[in-house]
């Protein structure tokens, strides 16, 4: 990744800190997530909205009895720091969490981290990495805890996943060979880990729903001027094509209008964003035609979009959660 484009996101963090937008334990996601896609590429985009909706809260847990993981939140509050949250991980399948092998393991009074993270934001360019490991063998959901990571630290390396998409996000992989780090870096209660992610990955699933529709509500309007100054807008088969995605749309705009979102209903969320935002920008492309492969077009945002679809839990194993809570959602209002 070209240092330019990590050094924008980085001095986005930095101006977002010196404006208070980090400040806030529950900042407004949409108004913020609205700002950004407006102004700036996805992959900065990215880059951000993981931080503010899954790495700022779980450190401002964390900071509770850790006075490390206070230190790390006051630099990125500050600008300063820019941390990766390292969840996904090598060797396990998509997102079965439970066979997640990045362990951790008490020797000689240390301890030593080895394993790898696949996929993960701000890989490339943080200064930490908030990693869950296997503190202990078996299949179970106490078997984790958080880890927290300088990446200076010997025995962290670190590869970009793609060269030309997502620019800005920093998407990488992390490889943790032997990193010997003291107690001051476990940053979390031993068996807290997976209830922990899962207790904030709601936020960031609410707040992939909230940049879908941003991003669907700005590639319409895109979309529309580029059919009305080729006089293209008063065609009734184009203008229902059109219309197909504005319902999308409102569909996605009554989904997301709550202040309080469930873990189940994040999951709703998640998957349905995903779905309606890959419906509109496949429309748009190709309402746009050759034009939707140009730098930064709708055919580039699709792909682009797919891998935010799937971060923060792939569509199948969050529609086995869904199935999982039938009996819920088929009462009387939902």
């Amino acid at each position: 990744m070209p240092d330019t484009v990590a050094s924008e996101s980085r001095e986005v963090w930095r101006e977002l800190a010196a404006e208070g937008a980090l400040d806030q334990p529950e900042p407004e996601l949409g108004e913020l997530i609205t700002d950004l896609d407006r102004r700036l590429p996805l992959g900065v985009v990215l880059s951000v909205v993981v931080q503010v909706a899954s790495v700022l809260p779980l450190l401002r847990e964390l900071a509770v009895r850790s006075s490390f993981a206070g230190e790390v939140l006051e630099e990125a509050l500050a600008g300063k720091a820019i941390v990766a949250l390292a969840v996904t991980d090598g060797a396990a399948p998509g997102s079965d969490l439970l066979e997640a092998q990045t362990s951790l393991r008490e020797t000689d009074g240390n301890w030593l981290l080895d394993g790898e993270k696949r996929w993960i934001t701000n890989a490339t360019q943080c200064d930490h990495a908030l990693v869950l490991a296997r503190h202990r063998p078996g299949s179970h959901f106490t078997s984790f805890r958080w880890v927290l990571v300088p990446v200076e630290a010997e025995g962290v390396s670190n590869v970009p996943a793609t060269s030309e998409l997502f620019a800005g996000s920093g998407v990488g992989h992390l490889r943790f060979d032997g990193v010997r780090l003291d107690s001051d870096h476990l940053v979390g209660s031993a068996g807290r880990g997976l209830p922990q992610f899962f207790e904030h990955v709601s936020t960031e699933r609410f707040a992939g729903a909230l940049w879908a529709r941003s991003l669907c509500r700005r590639v319409l309007r895109e979309t529309q001027a580029h059919l009305q100054a080729r006089g293209w807008w008063d065609n009734a088969a184009i203008r229902e094509r059109f219309a197909r995605c504005l319902v999308d749309l409102r569909c996605l705009d009554a989904l997301c209008a709550t202040d309080e979102v469930g873990r189940t209903d994040a999951m709703v969320l998640k998957v349905a964003g995903a779905g309606i935002l890959d419906r509109v920008l496949a429309e748009c492309a190709s309402l746009r035609g050759a034009d939707a492969f140009r730098d930064g077009g709708e055919a580039q945002l699709r792909a682009e979009a797919t891998m935010w679809g799937i971060a923060g839990g792939a569509t199948g194993a969050l529609l086995a959660g869904i199935a999982d809570h039938a009996d819920d959602l088929l009462e009387d209002g939902g």
